[in-house]
């Protein structure tokens, strides 16, 4: 039984430079933030926020086992490859991720690329925190650094399929 209080009743506004914010490894660099969360919603199946993927950047091909992604394009433009097909990303463009879809975005421009994520179940958010570094807002991105040398492990943990070291 969840320890979580139900939602009925409850709503949050998060605005931009609040909640938890975590920058992240090579070869997306950039930073994650997630924004509602069940520990805010009170409602555990599903968590949203926006992932920032640096210039060059990218988010590796992976697929979700057991959850479904929906992913906005809110600001910048590159390209999104979902199960080899390559699609352009420009802000508004929608991206449906059912499960075990295989997708990859790539940020091929010179600023950032930020797609706005949703997840159900929840965990994504947990993600971004076991394998990012605490941000704090307003402050210079530290230099590249790796992921985490059990990289394959934390993602199979986390419901991610699909991903090579």
């Amino acid at each position: 039984m969840s320890t979580i209080p139900a939602p009925r009743g409850h709503a949050v506004v998060v605005q931009p430079d609040e909640g938890p914010s975590y920058w992240q490894p090579l070869p997306a660099s950039g930073h994650a933030d997630p924004k509602l969360t069940p520990e805010l919603t009170r409602f555990p199946a599903l968590s949203m926020g926006y992932q920032t993927i640096a210039p060059g950047g990218r988010v590796r091909e992976h697929s979700h086992g057991d959850q479904i992604e929906v992913q906005i394009c809110f600001r910048g433009r590159g390209h999104v490859v979902i199960d080899g097909a390559r699609h352009p990303l420009v802000a508004g463009t929608a991206c449906f991720l059912g499960y075990d879809v295989r997708h990859e975005i790539v940020n091929d421009s010179d600023e950032d690329l930020v797609m706005m994520w949703l997840i159900t179940p929840h965990g994504l958010e947990e993600f971004f925190k076991a394998i990012g570094r605490p941000r704090t807002g307003g402050q210079p991105a530290p230099a590249p650094f790796a992921r985490p040398e059990d990289i394959v492990a934390v993602e199979r943990a986390m419901g991610m399929n699909d991903t090579r070291a």
